[in-house]
């Protein structure tokens, strides 16, 4: 399978995208698709999820991933997880709401180990499987007033990590992509908080927060770290495991 001559390269395989209802999660459905992949479209929001699955030929699956039960009941045969599904709280650490905290890792951390214990044995059986964790510039490093998003992500690139080192021997690669600040509605709601956190105006915050840190002055697109989790499927990054990649515009080389 060679994503570099092969239309379809995905064909035969099946995909497992959470939060894949929008922004990068959409993006990397729509992307393995088109590559040939059959996608389970994982998403709280049941009408955005059918609409996806329905546009790219894919199966919705409406599931609230803070619920246990509700990840555990998730199709076990995906041949490729990308575990997307994330949310944001900005508040100071001493301030910050305890519950959020726990609904924050519960769906970035919890679900995320969930997933993979439960489509691991169907990967080993076949003797092929890639795990694309959807990880962030804030795995890598902090940022104040994130204290649960940062915690979320660290848990997240170690975890995909552990599933490089015991999936290797079964053909099983795991990576994560760590980008900066992408063009999604996550993202745009967080304009408003940063603001009121940092107290400047709504305006400031792309350039003086978001961009700050990165040589390359504009925001990503979904598009863009969806093609990278397509390739980390492809045969040429069947090497690659156990690392992570960040797409940060040079935020991580400060």
């Amino acid at each position: 399978m060679d994503t570099t001559s092969d239309p379809r390269p995905l064909s035969g395989r099946t995909a497992l995208v959470t939060g894949a209802a929008a922004g990068i999660g959409r993006a990397c459905a729509e992307a393995l698709a088109e590559a040939g992949a059959r996608v389970y479209v994982v998403d709280l929001s049941a009408d955005a999820a059918a609409e996806v699955a329905g546009r790219i030929g894919g199966i919705a699956c409406v599931a609230d991933l803070a619920d246990p039960a509700a990840v555990d009941a998730l199709p076990d045969d995906a041949d490729i997880v990308v575990n997307n599904a994330g949310l944001q709280h900005i508040a100071p650490l001493h301030e910050f709401p305890v519950e959020r905290f726990t609904q924050i890792q519960r769906v970035m951390v919890e679900a995320p180990f969930r997933i993979l214990r439960h489509t691991l044995p169907h990967m080993y059986r076949g003797n092929w499987g890639r795990i694309v964790n959807i990880s962030s510039v804030h795995g890598l490093r902090a940022s104040a007033f994130k204290a649960a998003y940062v915690t979320a992500k660290h848990a997240l690139e170690g975890l995909s990590k552990t599933a490089a080192l015991e999936g290797a021997r079964h053909g099983v690669t795991s990576n994560c992509i760590s980008p900066a600040y992408v063009r999604t509605a996550l993202v745009e709601r967080q304009i408003a908080d940063q603001a009121s956190a940092h107290g400047i105006a709504e305006e400031e915050v792309v350039e003086r927060i978001m961009l700050d840190r990165t040589a390359v002055k504009r925001l990503i697109e979904p598009a863009e770290v969806a093609a990278l989790a397509v390739w980390l499927c492809s045969p040429a990054a069947s090497y690659i495991t156990g690392t992570s990649l960040p797409v940060d515009g040079g935020w991580t080389a400060h």
